[in-house]
């Protein structure tokens, strides 16, 4: 087999996972599958209910994997990519890391031309299925039980592997005992009301004073203009009377016109 030296892992946000472990001493992770690729029933179907976990590319992941899985730790098995995304069973590590073949197969997604086989890059683990959960917990639950806020499920959710801890694990067993929780739909939010602020009155330093106008001459009476039009017509020969004839309103218009 193939080996490598362990890495120091003294410092680091992981360095409680890769700690030296108490005789006896069992540590808890959880792994992601999307279900239409291999699911927890897949995984139970398997022969002897066990499988490679082959495929891991990113090496946080091949780490715990590599540095951090020993047998007889319990894995949580994940859906991924599904709706709902729920955890569906329990795993064991019966194999620890040894090289993913599929780094080396051409017409594999996961080929990879710089990993040699002599010093392969990545790494895989054997699990087997121990059980289904009593029921299956979702990642909403999850999201809505504070004692799993720090998870690293939540925290860093593009990992395909990571670490559980013993309280966690614990927690997310006892959600999978009770009852399946009713999803409330969120009450939809009153619509706005579009208030209008009252005007507030201005000041007297303000205030504009409105400008003055001049008062409009009165008009005279419609009798006088008649009688002024009857004098100015009758001072006109007739071919102009007839030129300007117009109707009593017309000629005051006029008269308005040239003031």
């Amino acid at each position: 087999m193939t080996t490598r030296p362990t890495p120091e892992y003294a410092t680091g946000m992981w360095a409680h996972v890769f700690t030296p472990r108490a005789a006896g001493e069992r540590r808890y992770w959880l792994v992601k599958s999307e279900p239409e690729v291999f699911s927890w029933s897949d995984l139970e179907s398997a022969p002897g209910r066990t499988t490679h976990w082959d495929g891991i590319r990113n090496f946080a992941a091949r780490n715990f994997m590599l540095d951090g899985m020993r047998v007889g730790d319990l894995v949580f098995f994940y859906h991924s990519m599904a709706n709902p995304q729920v955890i569906a069973g329990i795993a064991e590590v019966v194999r620890e890391a040894y090289p993913d073949f599929t780094q080396f197969d051409h017409g594999h997604h996961g080929f990879d031309a710089d990993s040699p086989a002599e010093a392969p890059t990545w790494w895989m683990v054997d699990l087997r299925a121990v059980a289904p959960l009593q029921r299956p917990v979702s990642l909403n639950e999850i999201k809505a039980t504070p004692a799993l806020a720090n998870m690293t499920l939540l925290r860093i959710g593009r990992l395909s592997v990571t670490p559980v801890t013993p309280d966690e694990w614990a927690t997310i067993v006892a959600l999978s005992e009770r009852p399946a929780p009713i999803d409330v739909p969120a009450a939809k939010p009153a619509p706005k009301v579009k208030r209008v602020a009252a005007a507030k009155p201005k000041s007297k330093a303000q205030a504009k004073p409105k400008p003055q106008t001049k008062p409009k001459s009165k008009a005279k009476p419609v009798k006088a203009v008649k009688k002024s039009a009857a004098k100015k017509a009758a001072s006109k020969p007739s071919a102009s009377r007839s030129r300007t004839k117009a109707t009593p309103a017309s000629r005051t218009r006029s008269r308005t016109k040239k003031k």
